[in-house]
């Protein structure tokens, strides 16, 4: 694998740093299943809960299973432009995902129906928009659209972590293949928190790959009602039947949501600032929940500029730094033939009580050291 070329000197640090994961041992393509205690108990006293990794292969999807509860599912239907996790359900059942499009719950938001649960792409890639892409692009304009693919799942673990491992075809409206991606999904839980660790590994295929400077990107969560930024814009919203209709003064009632980023910055301001972390954070039916993303240090980019929206959209994107700069920065990533970058995000979730800023910390220095 050669090292990847960049266009910010910044970033050639983590470009270096990459090769240490080169040496990893390769994947198996046979489905394991790791033995052992169903349980096991943290530092904190919390006992761990068992993970099952499910392949449904006739139904499109994986599932995990916490125990006997759905924690979310790796899906692959036909009708979406890439596989996502959906839906993602916190501790005592609470889904932090929206419902819209695929499953419309009442008072929800009926745009970006390309924000589907939990995704990976980005916005400008070879001048293809990936982000964007869903079924309510028309025909006619597929063409400036690109699809990520599902191709495989090359390994499956349960035990006291999940571990899922797929790989997916980044293409171009014409078939070719622009870029290929194997992505390692790690889960675990204990007590009120589940965790998702991601290490996502593109490779350019046949030609070069330019991932532009571009607001859309890069890891996105669409998040439930609940957890939104309250607001009194006019907006869209469905009913029990998944019917839109204009609203034209919001409703807020039980809208609580607010951000927080590592850098003490709070609510709408933290959009488009550089951030180790960022959370989500509110409450749902009465309990406290807390959604965190936390960036890498190996990451390009890092840290992070967060695409972080009151209306629900929940994202990091590293590559897109010169709109979030003002123009001061720009990065535009860039991959030869062959050619390949390395992702990695922890997602942190926890019910009934809010992630501290120390915990975070924690799990940031955590995560920096064991991916």
């Amino acid at each position: 694998m050669k090292k990847i070329t960049l266009m910010n000197a910044n970033l050639l640090l983590a470009a270096g740093m990459l090769c240490l994961f080169c040496c990893t041992p390769a994947t198996t393509s046979e489905n394991t299943t790791e033995t052992g205690d169903e349980a096991a108990t943290n530092s904190k006293g919390d006992m761990a809960k068992e993970i099952k990794v499910v392949p449904r292969e006739a139904d499109k999807k994986v599932d995990v299973m916490i125990g006997d509860e759905l924690f979310t599912s790796y899906i692959y239907p036909d009708d979406l432009e890439k596989p996502v996790l959906y839906p993602i359900i916190a501790s005592g059942n609470y889904k932090i995902t929206r419902g819209f499009p695929r499953d419309p719950r009442p008072g929800e938001r009926v745009d970006h129906p390309h924000h589907v649960g939990y995704w990976f792409n980005y916005g400008d890639v070879n001048g293809l928009d990936f982000w964007n892409n869903s079924y309510n692009i028309p025909a006619e304009k597929k063409g400036g659209y690109g699809s990520i693919v599902h191709k495989a799942v090359k390994n499956t673990v349960s035990g006291k972590t999940g571990e899922l491992e797929v790989s997916m075809d980044w293409i171009k409206p014409d078939g070719t293949k622009l870029l290929q991606e194997d992505t390692k999904f790690i889960f675990s839980a204990a007590g009120h928190k589940r965790i998702i660790d991601r290490v996502t590994t593109l490779t350019a295929m046949g030609e070069e790959v330019l991932f532009k400077d571009n607001k859309e990107g890069v890891l996105g969560i669409r998040m439930t009602r609940a957890l939104e930024l309250p607001s009194n814009k006019p907006e869209i919203f469905t009913d029990a039947n998944g019917i839109a209709s204009e609203v034209p003064v919001l409703n807020n009632e039980g809208v609580t949501g607010d951000y927080l980023n590592s850098e003490g910055i709070t609510g709408n301001d933290a959009w488009g600032k550089r951030a180790a972390w960022c959370k989500l954070y509110g409450k749902m039916d009465g309990s406290s929940v807390s959604v965190a993303i936390i960036d890498h240090p190996q990451n390009p980019g890092y840290p992070t500029h967060w695409h972080a929206r009151g209306y629900g959209l929940f994202a990091a994107n590293p590559l897109g730094q010169k709109v979030f700069s003002d123009g001061k920065l720009a990065l535009n990533l860039k991959l030869l033939p062959n050619e390949s970058v390395i992702f990695r995000y922890r997602v942190v979730i926890q019910s009934e009580s809010v992630l501290s800023p120390e915990e975070l910390n924690q799990q940031a220095a955590d995560f920096a050291t064991v991916l």
